[in-house]
């Protein structure tokens, strides 16, 4: 199957982690797949896509002035069986391309009739997210969790990332890691950490975006916090964890929730979505959402009572397990379309 992917933003996300490892693992199992991207995510950076994909994938790279038009230029001239598209730039790029493929769009948010109604087929990765879909639509969109692959951490990791911002080996660190953005409730964890008189508790934040600077403006003169900015190999800091914090306003799924788990951290997490969606592995009872009191109650328990490592129920969120459902569903719309 000629599949190409469209994933027209700058850094790298889960949203974009999803994408480079559905592409590659499309690759390893015999797909002809191509992932187009715009020049900013293709650039030599550590939080650039490029350089996560696999040879096997074909990339193609647009400008970043005209992206859309230039991706769906390309799709008309590759006239792949199906162009899957990741966000919003992706999706439009889809637009005027009727007849053209089978036209598939993640919904990695939310459902957008802007971004999404003049498609073929959806992916939802969570539940919540169909009542929203028109039902012309929903009768073509299949709902799928997302999926962790196991990565191992540095042997060094825990030693070497404490050492190097100060953290004692004894320590013990409650950690989060995402886009630094207003949905992600990093300003309440700092607010709620703040409540915590816990003098050999730490807090990390791993992730950049647009709140990073206000965020370390809040956390400054504290000398148990620490916000490294983007990071690299997210599995290392995981391991630098004792427990994993997510006091998100609003998470569609939470792949970073998935990550906490493949690590066998505890988890604290607010009632969003994807929490409430992943709550049976969870395993711990949720934290209203935006109740700062509440939030600094949960980490002032699991800090007193510092549970060890466990072992999650990570079957269900195998790839491979994905990847059979999605080439069923690809083959079940394009024979809608009179394809098969």
């Amino acid at each position: 199957m000629r599949i190409v992917h469209l994933l027209l933003t700058r850094r790298f996300a889960g949203s974009e982690r999803y994408a480079v490892e559905l592409a590659n693992a499309q690759a390893a199992a015999g797909h002809e797949v191509t992932l187009i991207l715009r020049r900013a995510g293709a650039q030599p950076r550590p939080d650039a896509i490029a350089h996560r994909v696999d040879p096997r994938v074909r990339v193609e790279v647009v400008s970043d002035l005209l992206a859309r038009w230039q991706a769906r230029r390309r799709v008309r001239r590759l006239r792949p069986d199906v162009a899957h598209a990741h966000l919003s730039g992706g999706c439009r790029a889809l637009h005027g391309l009727d007849g053209v493929c089978l036209r598939v769009a993640t919904l990695h948010i939310a459902y957008k009739p802007q971004q999404h109604a003049r498609l073929d087929a959806l992916v939802a990765i969570a539940p919540w997210q169909l009542a929203a879909i028109p039902e012309r639509l929903r009768a073509h969109t299949v709902q799928m969790d997302n999926w962790t692959l196991p990565v191992a951490p540095a042997a060094d990791a825990r030693a070497r990332l404490r050492a190097a911002h100060g953290i004692p080996a004894d320590a013990y660190v409650l950690g989060a890691l995402g886009r630094a953005e207003r949905n992600k409730g990093f300003d309440l964890l700092l607010e709620a950490f703040h409540r915590l008189d816990a003098p050999d508790v730490w807090l990390v934040v791993a992730g950049q975006g647009r709140e990073l600077e206000a965020l370390r403006a809040r956390a400054a003169g504290h000398p148990r916090i620490v916000l490294p900015g983007f990071v690299e190999r997210p599995q290392d800091w995981l391991a630098a964890y004792d427990a994993f914090v997510s006091a998100a306003r609003d998470e569609p799924f939470g792949l970073v929730l998935l990550e906490a788990m493949q690590a066998g951290l505890p988890i604290v997490a607010t009632a969003s979505q994807g929490a409430r969606h992943l709550a049976d592995a969870i395993g711990t009872p949720l934290v209203p959402l935006g109740d700062v009191e509440a939030l600094a109650r949960a980490l002032h328990t699991l800090a007193a009572a510092r549970p060890p490592r466990r072992a999650y129920p990570m079957q269900r969120f195998s790839l491979e397990a994905r990847l059979a459902e999605l080439e069923a569903f690809y083959r079940r719309e394009l024979a809608a379309l009179g394809r098969g």
